[in-house]
């Protein structure tokens, strides 16, 4: 065993954990942009403006997860 939690795969190009929305790795950011259909900038402002936990960025964008 490699001690690496699955979390940590680097293969897996999804978000880790699905309840909060990180945007310190790129393929994470890119991941909940595809599941919330916004930009970036979207993304982006929307954690900015009310969090990370992805309920409350989705309801603040108007989406669904």
């Amino acid at each position: 065993m490699s001690g690496r939690s699955p979390g940590d795969d680097p293969k897996i190009r999804g978000p880790r954990d699905n309840t909060r929305i990180s945007l310190s790795e790129p393929y994470e950011v890119q991941a909940w942009c595809q599941k919330l259909g916004v930009t970036e900038r979207q993304l982006r402002d929307a954690v900015a403006a009310v969090g990370p936990l992805a309920a409350n960025v989705a309801r603040h964008l108007g989406k669904r997860l």
